[in-house]
């Protein structure tokens, strides 16, 4: 049986300073990091063009020909005690809004427990989140669910 093993992350927008929770999947088979762009419109975030459209690579290995990724945002993610500023590819339909795959998780060296899927950062690099500012007031973030957006009291 497949599991799947996500993690509840906060999303702030650099360029407001307004932030959001999400669930994202961790996924060892995804060559990047990469948002809906479908959420990323919803949200709001500022789509940064790349100027050469990359190529999507299927499970399989073989090219997307339906799918390009043109686009880039840059979010602070937020996770434990862990803070990163980082810029995730857009790309068209999928099942998940935010994906962190195997770049971020080779990076961070996440501790993973299969069974209770718990996740944990333990050996995050020297290198992260020294250029974040403090964490901002959580009171304004918003949670995304399946039966919406919600206001944090």
């Amino acid at each position: 049986m497949l599991r799947e093993i996500t993690v509840k992350i906060g999303l702030e927008r650099v360029d407001m300073q307004e932030g959001i929770t999400v669930e994202a999947l961790l996924d060892s088979r995804a060559i990047g990091l990469v948002m809906s762009s479908e959420f990323a419109r919803q949200q709001g975030f500022k789509l940064k063009k790349l100027e050469r459209p990359m190529n999507v690579r299927n499970v399989d290995g073989s090219l997307n020909k339906e799918e390009l990724i043109e686009h880039t945002v840059e979010v602070n993610i937020y996770y434990q005690e862990h803070r990163e500023r980082i810029e995730i590819d857009v790309i068209g339909e999928q099942k998940w809004m935010v994906i962190l795959g195997m770049p971020w998780l080779a990076h961070h060296n996440p501790e993973i427990d299969w069974r209770t899927r718990e996740v944990k950062i333990m050996r995050c690099p020297e290198e992260c989140g020294k250029q974040w500012r403090p964490v901002q007031e959580k009171s304004g973030w918003k949670e995304i669910d399946g039966a919406g957006l919600q206001v944090f009291e």
